[in-house]
C-alpha cells in the first residue's frame, strides 16, 4: 500500500475518530461540529503540519555555514533531492525528524543534543535516515498522523475537564460514551501512529545507509542516542513521537506501551546485514 492510500486512510479514521468524540459529547449536532473540525483540521494538517510541528519544539532555521545544513545539503545532493529547510532544536536530548508534506517542501531538525553528541560520519547516517524518510515520501503521513493526534487528544483533554454527554432529543446523556472519549480515542490516534511507524523505519534505516555509502555511521549512532535518549528523555508531544530518530520516551514509562519504533537492537541487527 502506497503511502497515498495509507494517508487518505488515516485521514478517513482520524476524522470518523473527531466525529465519535463530536457526538458523545453533544449528540448529532456535536458529530456534525465534529465533521466540521474534522474538514478543517485536514486541511491544515495538509499545507501547515511541518509549521506546526517545527514550532511544537521551537526549532530555529539555520543556513548554509551550520554543520546541519552543510551536512544535509551534501547528503541531499547525494541523494538526488532538493534542498530541505534545516532546524535546530533547542534541546539537550538526542533526537532528529524530518517534516513536510513532499520533497520539494521538506524540513530536517534536530536537537542540539544530538549534534553535540555525534561525530560527522555518525550525523551523517541519522541526517540520511531522515532524508530517506524525504525519498520514501514518509513525512506527509507523519506530519499528518501528529497534527491529527494531537487534535484528539486536545479535545479529549477538554473533555476530561469540562464533561458532556450525548444528548438527542431522545437520548440523555450518556457517561460511558463520554469515558471512550476521554480513554480510548487518544489511545486509538496512537495506535494508529505506531501502525504507520515502525515498519518505515527499517525502510528508512536502509535507504539511510545507501544515502551515506555505509551502515556504520548510522549503527553508532543508533547505539549512542539509545542510551543518551534514556539519560535525557525528550519532552515531546506524544502525537509527534512517531517522527523522531529514535522514540523520545523511556520504555518503562506508560508511554512506552505505544512505542511507534521497532526495537533498537533489531534496527541495528537489519542494518549490520548490509555490511
Amino acid at each position: 500500500m502506497n503511502n497515498t492510500v495509507k494517508t487518505a486512510l488515516l485521514l478517513g479514521t482520524m476524522s470518523a475518530l473527531l466525529m465519535f468524540i463530536g457526538q458523545a459529547l453533544g449528540g448529532a449536532g456535536g458529530m456534525f461540529i465534529g465533521f466540521v473540525f474534522a474538514v478543517g483540521t485536514n486541511f491544515a494538517s495538509y499545507w501547515f503540519s511541518d509549521k506546526i510541528v517545527l514550532r511544537m519544539y521551537n526549532a530555529q532555521e539555520v543556513g548554509r555555514g551550520h554543520r546541519l545544513y552543510d551536512v544535509v545539503a551534501r547528503l541531499a545532493t547525494r541523494a538526488g533531492l532538493p534542498q530541505p529547510r534545516c532546524y535546530v532544536i533547542p534541546d539537550a536530548s538526542p533526537n532528529a525528524f524530518a517534516t513536510g508534506r513532499n520533497p520539494q517542501h521538506a524540513a530536517v531538525a534536530a536537537t542540539e543534543g544530538v549534534m553535540r553528541l555525534l561525530t560527522d560520519e555518525e550525523l551523517e547516517g541519522v541526517l540520511a535516515h531522515e532524508l530517506a524518510h524525504v525519498k520514501h515520501r514518509d513525512i506527509l503521513i507523519s506530519s499528518v498522523a501528529a497534527t491529527l493526534a494531537a487534535a484528539i487528544m486536545m479535545i479529549s483533554r477538554f473533555a476530561m475537564f469540562f464533561g458532556g454527554g450525548s444528548r438527542d432529543d431522545r437520548e440523555g446523556s450518556n457517561p460511558f460514551a463520554l469515558i471512550a472519549t476521554i480513554i480510548l480515542a487518544p489511545i486509538a490516534a496512537m495506535l494508529i501512529q505506531a501502525a504507520i511507524s515502525r515498519s518505515r523505519e527499517f525502510d528508512a534505516d536502509a535507504g539511510g545507509a545507501a544515502i551515506a555509502g555505509s551502515p556504520n555511521g548510522l549503527v553508532s549512532a543508533l547505539r549512542k542516542i539509545e542510551v543518551a535518549a534514556k539519560q535525557i528523555p525528550l519532552d515531546a508531544n506524544p502525537a509527534t513521537a512517531h517522527m523522531f530518530i529514535i522514540k523520545p520516551f523511556s520504555a518503562s514509562s506508560l508511554l512506552g506501551l505505544f512505542s511507534t519504533h521497532p526495537p533498537t537492537a533489531d534496527r541495528i541487527q537489519a542494518l549490520l546485514q548490509q555490511r
